[in-house]
């Protein structure tokens, strides 16, 4: 079974890596290929290209790797109609793989979405671009089977893989014994991204808030994951801003983001994907995201409802707060989280609601990934 996978960025690389799990259950022969990180390469996944090549969010951003990117997938269809793969399975990325797709399925290949775009929360209109171009949607949100039903679009709900992955009850005390915290120690997990156009735009205002946060409590300790492409980027930020006294307060973790949200109190997030971990890890949060400034006008324009973050989207109100554009100042964002750690009973509040979140979004889902790709195989 050769199955042909393009994942863009570190969450799509977890992603696919969880379902080529479930792949693998399904088929012992499996051979999969194309595009991918690190995670799939533990898997055996042979990466032509790394998914860090489609790290790109915004309209100005693409257009700054544009040519590269289109290259890229202009070989990749190459080389996947020169020897076709059983199926081919978008992981995200839905602006790289969409087109692929439509271009992989007129010439007779199986396509598979895994993840689905946000139609419901903008840009709806590709729902019909999604029909031209894949056979199948492999939903992780409960809600969007029935949006697909009505355009007359085949798709599955499968759960969400980092809900079976992150434990109902993450032991908070380990995790801080494996980053030589104290159980007494009150902690903040800041994650800026993991993309480069992230850590432009939020690096140095995340920085300048982890400095307002110990200028008010000097005894707090701070993780910063960071993805190993961009730990120096990150390390160079802090050290331009903080005090040495204040640095000593800090760890930069190489990765471990799922360490960090399961030792922190609250944690400071880059609106995606990391946001809906936090929520998993049972995590207050406060969420942030700058973009270029034509990038924001263009989103802000299509967007269908009020809430950008995850967390707030699945639960239909702003139960974290969210400071976007020109709002995310560090004194803004300071305040934010200082408020979570002055509010025990708010935040025990919100810890609940995420519980019953974690229910909601947990199935097994690489085993039902994988039966649904082969149904479609077999279709």
């Amino acid at each position: 079974m050769k199955i042909a996978l393009v994942a863009g960025e570190t969450s799509g690389d977890l992603l696919a890596g969880l379902l080529i799990d479930g792949l693998k259950a399904q088929w012992s022969d499996l051979q999969t290929f194309g595009i991918g990180g690190a995670r799939m390469a533990e898997r055996g996944f042979s990466a032509w290209w790394s998914s860090d090549k489609l790290a790109v969010r915004g309209y100005i951003e693409v257009l700054r790797h544009y040519r590269e990117i289109v290259g890229i997938r202009r070989q990749l269809k190459a080389r996947l109609l020169k020897a076709p793969p059983d199926v081919f399975i978008g992981v995200d990325a839905p602006d790289f793989n969409l087109d692929l797709a439509h271009d992989l399925r007129e010439q007779g290949v199986k396509t598979i979405q895994f993840v689905s775009p946000s139609i419901w929360a903008w840009r709806g209109e590709r729902v019909e671009k999604i029909k031209k171009s894949v056979d199948h949607v492999l939903c992780i949100f409960p809600f969007e089977p029935a949006i697909y039903a009505k355009h007359g679009i085949s798709a599955s709900y499968v759960g969400h893989p980092l809900a079976n992955v992150i434990p109902l009850e993450p032991n908070r005390n380990r995790a801080r014994e494996a980053l030589a915290l104290q159980s007494m120690d009150v902690v903040i997990a800041v994650l800026p991204g993991s993309r480069t156009s992230e850590i432009e735009y939020l690096g140095v205002p995340f920085a300048q808030t982890i400095k307002r946060l110990l200028q008010a409590r000097p005894l707090l300790k701070v993780l910063v994951p960071a993805v190993p492409l961009l730990q120096s980027k990150i390390t160079q930020q802090l050290t331009q801003t903080l005090s040495a006294a204040q640095l000593l307060q800090v760890q930069v973790l190489q990765g471990q983001s799922h360490l960090a949200l399961t030792a922190c109190d609250v944690s400071l997030v880059a609106s995606g994907t990391a946001t809906l971990e936090a929520a998993l890890f049972k995590r207050p949060m406060v969420i942030a995201y700058k973009m270029h400034a034509l990038s924001w006008w263009k989103m802000r324009r299509m967007k269908y409802q009020p809430w950008v973050g995850l967390p707030n989207i699945l639960c239909h109100d702003f139960i974290v707060p969210e400071f976007l554009q020109s709002d995310a100042t560090p004194d803004a964002l300071s305040t934010a989280v200082l408020a979570w750690l002055d509010d025990p009973v708010r935040s025990k509040n919100v810890t609940a609601r995420f519980t019953d979140l974690h229910h909601e979004l947990l199935r097994d889902t690489p085993r039902i990934a994988a039966e649904d790709v082969a149904r479609v195989l077999a279709a």
